[in-house]
């Protein structure tokens, strides 16, 4: 991926909640003879390493877990909400006209070693850690168990735990902060008007992170 500078995002825990945030991860692996990719929840895990681990499952249908050479590197790439951003948004537009569109996003690429885990009782608890965690903002949380006992173990014997030990992890939030701060106020102003909050969410707290970077280096 490439990173200008005024781009990287290099805080572990900024990309640990992207991941955590935006787990649907598009799961890029190469096979014997072709470049693969699937797109499935990963669930972050820490389990005191580095970087942590991603753990999800997939169906015994996809071959993924067969073909998959677990000797060479996996990436899985998560992303945000990307946005469309138009010249329109920015102040300097009456200054000098000198303005041109873009997009907005931020990426999290993380690479490591990929494991298959064919074993009922891991991807039991995998699988109800998942569901915790994303169930926990609801009123009434589902869990596992409140489904009948055999309808789930039967579900489970029809897919395959994996596991990936990251061992590296590269950002990328491409959020306007290349722009003077006027027109970040303005690109803010311009993406809550057409209803992209949490777009302008992520320029506001760049932007907030990197004036309190610019003050201490002062």
């Amino acid at each position: 991926m490439y990173i200008p500078n005024h781009f990287d995002e290099p805080r572990l825990d900024v990309m640990q909640a992207l991941i955590r945030d935006y787990p649907l991860a598009t799961l890029v692996t190469l096979s014997a003879n072709k470049v693969n990719a699937n797109h499935i929840p990963l669930y972050w895990v820490d389990d005191s390493s580095d970087f942590g681990c991603l753990r999800g499952h997939v169906a015994r249908a996809n071959p993924l877990w067969k073909e998959s050479d677990q000797n060479n590197e996996v990436l899985a790439i998560f992303q945000t909400e990307n946005v469309y951003i138009s010249p329109s948004w920015y102040s300097t537009k009456q200054q000098s006209g000198k303005v041109a569109p873009t997009w907005n996003y931020a990426a999290v690429h993380a690479y490591g070693g990929l494991r298959m885990i064919d074993n009922a009782v891991w991807i039991r608890n995998q699988l109800e850690a998942m569901t915790a965690h994303h169930e926990a903002a609801f009123p009434e949380p589902w869990a596992v168990s409140d489904a009948p006992h055999d309808f789930t173990e039967k579900l489970i014997k029809q897919i395959i735990g994996i596991e990936i030990a990251v061992t590296q992890l590269f950002g990328k939030w491409k959020v306007s902060q290349n722009q003077p701060a006027e027109n970040q106020d303005s690109v803010i102003e311009g993406l809550n008007k057409s209803g992209k909050p949490e777009m302008a969410a992520l320029v506001a707290t760049k932007m907030r992170h990197d004036n309190i970077k610019d003050r201490k280096n002062d």
